[in-house]
């Protein structure tokens, strides 16, 4: 399917998880909120602020509805939107989905899109914004470490399971990029989740430690000790440090290396931008980054495991490399979109529709 009336305007642009990394490289200075945006499923005309296309915009009879909700956990507020499906009775049982989003976004963008896809098939699903991100709480703001991602995950599980018509028997999980790979880890241990499905996957902490497809091996030890630096700054009260942003220029843009970049940077500044997404995080947070891995113990995960990915994405090496290693997992699949790329598995109808093909039938024979 031809998207002109977006193709006509796309440019290369540099996309969510190596702006740090691609960024500094280039000598790019951090800068805080994106430039301009387009959002396509409405932003701030929507009232739910959703950013993706056919969001829900009012609560209708026999339709899905979405329900802002806020809870704690550790202390800290978190914001999420539960989904429910078509005439919801809290009285009867219904299975439920934890929907996980990518690094730098928020649950009004592709977490959203795929929470009220799977509402439409009934189930219940939570799409929540991570501790110290979006509209949850939690000081430095944009703290992006893996304990905390995978806690959300569990936070998500202990609200969820107790809301009314949630049958906590049949709970399932979804990530999506980073989101992706902090399932794998909630997942390890986490046994309320009878299922678990990962939509482009993306390790953040072997990007973070060796650069994407492994390109920075050579600079991790400076890396190490920069974040260090940056702690020792911020615990000292010293001004806290980010990365991650940029205010680049088209032709800074065009002459950086990888297409998920590109169409990110396009996607969370451009067409589904959201006041509450952005690309930086503590500097700091690299020293948990890099010393964690998506794919460590998980031998552990012995529910069943859909892993989808585009097979035009130049992430697909952390899908394949993840999917080889869940040897625990006996009822496994990897499925791939033909012709997407990372960022087209967010939104481009045809591989949502791709995705969810996949989607429907493994959430409904192992859930």
């Amino acid at each position: 399917m031809k998207h002109e009336a977006v193709n006509e305007k796309r440019r290369e642009f540099l996309g969510t998880s190596a702006l740090a990394i691609s960024a500094a490289a280039i000598g790019v200075p951090a800068m805080a909120t994106p430039t301009s945006a387009v959002a396509a499923g409405g932003g701030s005309k929507n009232p739910f602020t959703l950013v993706y296309a056919s969001a829900i915009t009012k609560n209708e009879p026999g339709k899905v509805h979405i329900r802002p909700v806020k809870y704690k956990l550790n202390g800290l507020d978190i914001v999420a939107n539960v989904y429910t499906p078509a005439n919801h009775d809290p009285k009867k049982k219904y299975p439920a989905i934890v929907v996980a989003h990518p690094n730098g976004g928020v649950k009004e963008q592709v977490a959203g899109l795929y929470a009220q896809h799977l509402a439409e098939q009934g189930y219940i699903t939570i799409a929540m914004d991570a501790a110290y991100q979006g509209g949850s709480g939690g000081q430095p703001r944009s703290t992006d470490k893996p304990q905390f991602r995978t806690e959300d995950i569990h936070g998500a599980a202990d609200f969820i399971t107790r809301y009314p018509g949630v049958d906590a028997a049949r709970l399932g999980l979804l990530g999506i990029c980073g989101g992706g790979g902090y399932a794998l880890s909630a997942a390890k241990s986490d046994k309320r989740f009878k299922t678990l499905a990962t939509l482009s996957m993306f390790n953040s902490g072997r990007v973070r430690r060796n650069g994407f497809s492994d390109s920075q091996l050579d600079t991790i030890q400076k890396r190490l000790k920069d974040a260090s630096d940056a702690r020792a700054q911020e615990k000292a009260g010293g001004k806290v440090l980010y990365s991650g942003d940029a205010d680049m220029t088209d032709a800074q843009i065009a002459a950086l290396p990888f297409e998920m970049y590109r169409q990110g940077y396009e996607y969370y500044w451009r067409t589904h931008a959201h006041p509450g997404s952005t690309f930086k995080y503590t500097t700091s947070s690299l020293m948990d980054l890099m010393r964690w891995d998506a794919t460590e113990e998980i031998e552990l995960i012995q529910q069943p495991l859909l892993m989808i990915a585009g097979s035009k994405a130049d992430s697909l090496y952390m899908t394949e490399d993840a999917f080889a290693k869940a040897t625990g997992a006996k009822d496994k699949e990897l499925f791939k979109i033909e012709g997407a790329t990372h960022i087209e598995t967010y939104w481009v109808p045809q591989y949502v529709e791709a995705a969810m093909g996949q989607l429907i039938p493994f959430y409904a024979r192992t859930l």
